[in-house]
C-alpha cells in the first residue's frame, strides 16, 4: 500500500521538548485528519545517553496522551537536524481506505502495527532495542534482535518476512580490541540471519551511526501474495559479497573471516494493484571501493547510483511480465557526516529532487571515507 510522508521541523528555535511540542502540534493539525499515522521517526540533538533515555520517555508518554493505546511506533535516535534547529520529524502515513484492518499491539514495551489489506499483513516496528547495554555493540545488538525476533514471533511471522530494516549503531566507526563497531554489528546479523532466515534475499537496509553508544532497529516485514524481488546495481559489488580487504578489523576469536553486511541494494515488491521499491542507504561505492574526492562529488555518484537502481527499463527487465511507466520518489532520508556539508548536499538533492519529502540529519557513514548516503521508497506506476 502507497506510503504517504511528512516531514516537521519547529518553527522557532527553543529547547528540545519546546521544538518537540512544537512538531507533535504539527502533526496533530495537518495530518491527523485524513491520514493514520502509522510511524513516526524523531532525529534529534542530544548530549549523552541519559539524556536520550528521559527524552525518549518523555515522547512516550506525549504519544501515549495523545494516541492511547493506538499509538504508532516511533523511533528516537542521536542524529542532530542542520543547526540551529535540535529536532526534525519524519512522519509516516497511510489512507484510512487502504486498509481492511489496524492491529495495535506491543511487546515489551516497543510498540508496533500490523496492517491488514487483500495482499496480506504489513508489520511495522521502530526503537527496537534492550536499552540495557549502551556501549557494547555486540551485546547491544545481540538483544535488539532478541526484541525483534520476539516481536514478529508475537504477531506470527519471522525473520524471513523482514524487507526493510534499518540499524542505528553507536559510534559506529571505534575500533575497540581490533573490531570496528559496525563489523560486530555484521557479525551478530550473520548469527541471526544465519539461524533465523532461510530465503534466497536479504532485506534492503540501512545502517548508520549515532553519537549514543547503543543499537536501535526499524523494520518492516510482509506476509503478502506479492512478488519480492531483489535488486543489484550491475556498478556495484553486492554488499553482502564484500572481499575481506573493505571490512575493517580481524575476525573474532572461533571465526576464520569477517561477515560481510547482509543486504540487498533495493528490493522491489510488485503487485498487481501497487509496486513499490524500497532503495537502501547508498553510499559513493563504485565496485566495492569509496570513490569522490569530497562531499560534492560523493553526492553525484551517490544520486547516480540511486537512479541506476530506479530505472524503469531496467526494473522491467527485471520484473518480467510487470510493466512500470514511471516512478515517482515518495520519500528521501539523507544522512551527512558533518554540519558543515549540510548546505552543499541539500542544495544538490533539492535540485534533482525537487518537491521530495527529504529529510537532512547528521550521521557517521559506515566507512570513513564517506561523507554522506541517501535511501529513498519509491512508487511504481503501472
Amino acid at each position: 500500500m502507497r506510503k504517504f510522508y511528512y516531514i516537521f521541523y519547529p518553527d522557532s528555535k527553543g529547547s528540545i521538548t519546546q521544538e518537540w511540542n512544537e512538531c507533535l502540534k504539527k502533526i496533530e493539525a495537518s495530518i491527523l485528519q485524513d491520514y493514520f499515522l502509522i510511524k513516526l521517526n524523531i532525529f534529534a540533538d542530544l548530549p549523552d545517553y541519559n539524556s536520550f533515555l528521559e527524552f525518549r520517555s518523555q515522547i512516550h508518554n506525549s504519544l501515549y496522551t495523545l494516541f492511547g493505546s493506538d499509538i504508532p511506533a516511533f523511533n528516537l535516535t542521536v542524529h542532530p537536524p542542520q543547526r540551529p534547529w535540535k529536532i526534525v520529524l519524519e512522519a509516516t502515513c497511510i489512507s484510512p481506505d487502504s486498509v481492511s484492518n489496524i492491529i495495535h499491539d506491543e511487546y515489551e514495551g516497543i510498540p508496533y502495527l500490523i496492517l491488514e489489506t487483500e495482499s496480506g499483513k504489513e508489520l511495522w516496528s521502530a526503537g527496537v532495542s534492550s536499552y540495557q547495554y549502551c556501549n557494547d555493540t555486540f551485546r547491544d545488538a545481540s538483544a535488539a534482535f532478541e526484541v525483534m525476533r520476539g516481536l514478529l514471533e508475537k504477531a506470527d511471522m519471522c525473520l524471513n518476512n523482514v524487507v526493510r530494516q534499518w540499524n542505528y549503531i553507536g559510534n559506529i566507526l571505534s575500533v575497540n580490541d581490533g573490531l570496528q563497531n559496525y563489523q560486530r554489528f555484521n557479525e551478530v546479523r550473520n548469527d541471526f540471519y544465519s539461524a533465523y532466515r532461510n530465503v534466497s534475499w536479504y532485506p534492503a537496509a540501512t545502517g548508520v551511526g549515532m553519537r549514543i553508544g547503543n543499537v536501535i532497529l526499524d523494520f518492516k516485514a510482509l506476509q503478502t501474495n506479492d512478488s519480492i524481488i531483489p535488486i543489484d546495481n550491475p556498478e556495484q559489488v553486492r554488499a553482502y559479497k564484500y572481499g575481506q580487504d573493505v571490512l575493517k578489523g580481524v575476525a573474532g576469536e572461533a571465526k576464520t573471516k569477517k561477515h560481510p553486511p547482509q543486504f540487498e541494494r533495493a528490493l522491489l515488491i510488485s503487485g498487481k494493484q501497487y509496486s513499490c521499491l524500497h532503495i537502501s542507504g547508498t553510499a559513493a561505492i563504485k565496485g566495492q571501493l569509496t570513490v569522490g574526492k569530497d562531499v560534492y562529488e560523493q553526492s553525484l555518484i551517490t544520486i547516480k547510483n540511486i537512479q541506476r537502481l530506479t530505472d524503469t527499463a531496467f526494473l522491467n527487465d527485471i520484473a518480467g511480465q510487470q510493466q512500470f511507466s514511471n516512478e515517482n520518489f515518495s520519500l528521501l532520508r539523507v544522512y551527512i557526516k558533518s554540519q558543515s556539508d549540510f548546505e552543499t548536499v541539500m542544495g544538490i538533492c533539492r535540485q534533482i529532487f525537487p518537491d521530495i519529502p527529504a529529510v537532512f540529519i547528521e550521521a557517521d557513514i559506515c566507512r570513513d571515507d564517506l561523507l554522506m548516503e541517501i535511501e529513498a521508497e519509491v512508487d511504481l506506476n503501472q
